[in-house]
């Protein structure tokens, strides 16, 4: 008979080839768990995005807005700038072939989405992870053989109010995979749209890079009584006439105005949008953005949509809670398993799916405790001692109209200016609290503001001491969609630098970033307010601020997953949500249980 030592080494043996087998199935692909399904498709994005790179070797800097005027970048910056490029390739229309008719092109109606079964495992449990096969078909009904088209998609379970972001992985062959962690027990339903197809995706490709007349900006020169209207933007062709430069000297953010005939440069009085550019598409073109046809309707399953999750299971199905061990050792087999291939290293591990809504709220899964600030009393008490600078669009006024609607102490100031455009003071002198909101600089598409009010945003947090009792909020993407994204890489460039210099003099303070969200897609919107747009911009700006001593609120994925219609300015619940995963980061150990199911 062996004795217990040497049984005890046998068993170590047995474990230590149990957990080498699991990883492997994992890394080949098999028994994918949602956790370690991001490491893999993260590996797969990066290993297509290397593929890419390697067909783009004659890439060269280029500048579609004002190439005439454009600052140079340093070496260092056109690195970072080609990189984040082609980070957001996205798939293109097959090569060489003419433009499709409308009937060639994505129907979503036609389309259908699979929920895949397991002969092996039949039913799903909590910490499993649903996948949902989607095949995109065209108007006639035939397979469509290229990717490229953008879906949203969700789980959710009315009953629980509960609801989860999927996330969608493109075949470039018209099939795609979703997949969604299952997070709660019970009924739940799958929700796939087709927000635009391909072949829009195309048009769209070609607006942002080419037409950056999309948006007109104006600004008014005004001395004494006598004014003069001219044509203003990040670029302007210099046929017209001579140009007023009123480049930021601080920053280097470009923007430009027409010379008035009459008046001189320094006249200049207010800042304004001069209205959208029309007959943007061929007649063919138009027909590939028609609401209720080919643009954010659902796409329908093929048998049910519905599926009951079942209390997590005992045993090796499920992976325990805390894995950041685990996934450091997937991410290890996964490396060697590319060794081979004279790969490089890919990014680290991360979670693709930042929360899920439960009971009506937000539960994030990178261990930060979710507080649920309901009352004046809650948010006044995380806030006392607090200087609070919101900086940033309208969707991050919300956040300031929010705090002023649930903060009865608050004095706020009228300072004189546009109701909507601020900026906006707030101060509770009781409980020693500051809010302070202002707009970013240029491009506003806004009414009329003084252009003495236009701050970029940099400038703003140069002008910040900070401290441990500083917070600073920012959101800046829905008024760079007209752009190409050159234009928005150059200026998360300025405010990123400006972030490093402020946690350098002051490491406590506080900086929170929302990233952008889905919106509603009204006849004509998409051609200057695309969610697809918008979801390239978050894809930049979470590599620029990666690594950085910052937190996000995924604004993206809680739209999403929420039940509430997609807005440009989410709804109050949405809202709510977000401030309260900001609160929660300044006050995390106020904030109120928030476990899991």
């Amino acid at each position: 008979m062996m004795s217990l030592k040497v049984w005890k080494y046998v068993l170590s043996i047995l474990i230590l080839f149990g957990i080498i087998s699991l990883l492997y199935n994992i890394a080949i692909g098999k028994n994918w768990n949602y956790n370690t399904v991001s490491v893999l498709d993260e590996v797969q994005t990066w290993s297509r995005s290397s593929r890419l790179s390697e067909r783009l070797l004659t890439f060269q800097q280029y500048h579609t807005y004002c190439p005439h005027l454009a600052k140079p970048l340093s070496l260092e910056d056109e690195v970072e700038e080609r990189k984040l490029l082609n980070s957001i390739i996205w798939p293109q229309l097959p090569s060489g072939s003419a433009p499709p008719s409308l009937l060639q092109t994505s129907d979503p109606v036609h389309s259908r989405f699979t929920i895949v079964t397991s002969k092996i495992k039949p039913s799903w449990y909590v910490g499993d992870q649903l996948e949902v096969q989607i095949q995109l078909r065209d108007f006639k009904g035939q397979p469509k053989r290229y990717g490229g088209d953008l879906l949203l998609a969700r789980l959710h379970s009315p009953k629980y109010e509960a609801g989860v972001a999927g996330q969608v992985l493109d075949h470039e062959n018209g099939l795609y995979t979703v997949r969604f962690p299952l997070l709660w027990e019970g009924s739940a339903q799958v929700d796939v749209m087709m927000v635009h197809s391909s072949e829009a995706i195309a048009v769209l490709r070609r607006l942002r890079d080419h037409r950056l007349d999309r948006v007109r900006f104006t600004s008014t020169f005004r001395q004494g009584d006598q004014s003069e209207k001219m044509m203003c933007h990040i670029c302007l062709p210099p046929e017209p006439g001579p140009i007023c430069n009123f480049t930021d000297v601080r920053t280097g953010e470009p923007w430009y105005c027409y010379k008035p005939k009459m008046l001189s440069c320094d006249t200049r009085y207010n800042h304004a949008m001069g209205g959208y550019a029309i007959d943007l598409l061929t007649d063919e073109e138009t027909l590939l953005f028609q609401n209720g046809k080919n643009v954010k309707v659902p796409i329908q399953a093929s048998t049910m949509d519905t599926i009951n999750v079942l209390p997590s299971s005992k045993g090796t199905a499920n992976l325990p809670t805390d894995t950041s061990a685990f996934y450091f050792l997937i991410h290890i087999i996964v490396l060697v398993i590319n060794v081979d291939k004279g790969s490089q290293k890919p990014d680290p591990v991360k979670l693709a799916t930042s929360g899920y809504y439960y009971q009506g709220s937000w539960r994030p899964l990178d261990g930060v405790p979710m507080g649920q600030f309901n009352d004046s009393s809650a948010i006044t008490q995380c806030l006392t001692n607090k200087s609070v600078y919101l900086y940033g669009d309208s969707t991050m006024r919300q956040w300031y109209e929010y705090f002023s609607s649930m903060l009865p102490d608050l004095k706020k100031f009228y300072l004189g200016k546009p109701i909507k455009l601020g900026p906006f003071l707030a101060v509770d002198t009781k409980h020693n609290m500051l809010l302070w909101y202002r707009i970013h600089g240029p491009p506003m598409r806004t009414q009329w503001v003084m252009s003495n009010d236009l701050r970029y945003i940099a400038n703003e947090l140069d002008g910040l001491t900070g401290s441990r009792d500083t917070v600073v909020a920012l959101s800046i993407w829905a008024h760079f969609t007209t752009l190409p994204v050159e234009v928005y890489i150059n200026r998360l460039r300025d405010i990123r630098k400006a972030v490093v210099r402020l946690l350098n003099r002051a490491p406590g303070t506080l900086v929170v970033i929302r990233t952008a969200n889905p919106q509603s897609l009204e006849q004509d919107v998409s051609l200057y307010n695309s969610d697809w747009f918008s979801l390239q911009q978050d894809m930049v700006l979470r590599a620029m601020f990666k690594g950085l001593n910052v937190r996000f609120v995924d604004a993206w994925q809680m739209v999403v997953a929420h039940h509430e219609p997609h807005n440009l300015h989410p709804l109050r619940p949405i809202v709510k949500t977000m401030v309260d995963m900001m609160l929660s980061y300044i006050c995390p150990h106020r904030s109120s249980n928030n476990v899991g199911i």
